[in-house]
């Protein structure tokens, strides 16, 4: 009898959302373990919709929307092309509408997020439970996702902070706001598929590949390696995409 008891307890017994959001930094297996007792992935998707807002707020405010719309332009050879036939009250309209859109978009970031999160825990579990024979929850592959992306916090962090400090340029790129990649430091004449190629290798987002890969495994009970090439196939598909986009948007 007292056995049992122990085992109950020992059972209950769990990491804090806060304890999980720090090892997921410095200790991340004690935080996927611990997903398998409980899927609550609450904490680090706020944490992403407040540093996200933060984030949005600084462009607003340092940047200005009208600023990042015509960085948009300058960087589109298709839509500069396309622009060039139209008057200036046209040009002046296609901008603030840009920017207009940019704006709301922006500012919808936990909308965003939790769509993202969504679509990629299900491709998660498509991959894992249907192609590896897993038995994890949605639920669980949605917590390995918020979590596995805090990363993107401090990169975010980084960006407001240097906007703030006034240290963003004439070409800002929201989707790419800070100097993590081998992209961020090309000239703005590189070929536009270049840079989308080599923005990819972004540290933060190496290290969020990585963390996927303990995240799944660990949940999941599969090889390491099972979910190194799960993930990292993802994540090839996601560059050879975003590299050919850029390609045909010049």
């Amino acid at each position: 009898m007292n056995d049992s008891m122990a085992a109950i307890d020992n059972a209950g017994a769990g990491l804090s959302q806060v304890e999980r959001v720090v090892d997921t930094y410095v200790a991340p297996t004690k935080t996927f373990t611990d997903i398998r007792r409980n899927s609550s992935w609450w904490l680090p998707f706020l944490l992403s919709v407040l540093v996200g807002l933060a984030f949005v707020y600084s462009v607003d405010r340092k940047i200005g929307f009208d600023q990042v719309a015509q960085a948009t332009i300058n960087r589109s050879a298709t839509t500069q092309q396309r622009m060039s036939t139209m008057s200036d009250a046209q040009r002046e309209s296609t901008v603030q509408l840009i920017a207009k859109t940019t704006r709301i978009s922006s500012y919808a970031t936990p909308l965003f997020l939790l769509i993202i999160g969504l679509v990629c825990a299900g491709f998660l579990m498509l991959s894992f439970n249907l192609g590896l024979g897993a038995k994890a929850s949605f639920s669980q592959y949605l917590a390995i996702w918020f979590y596995a992306s805090l990363p993107f916090l401090i990169r975010t962090l980084l960006a407001a902070i240097t906007i703030f400090a006034g240290g963003a340029s004439d070409q800002f790129d929201m989707r790419n706001p800070v100097g993590t990649n081998i992209g961020w430091y090309l000239s703005s004449d590189t070929p536009a598929w270049v840079k989308a190629l080599l923005s990819s290798a972004d540290l933060f987002t190496i290290w969020v590949v990585l963390l996927l890969i303990l995240g799944c495994a660990t949940v999941t009970r599969v090889k390491r390696s099972s979910a190194a090439i799960v993930i990292i196939g993802w994540w090839i598909l996601i560059i050879v995409g975003t590299t050919v986009t850029a390609a045909f948007n010049g």
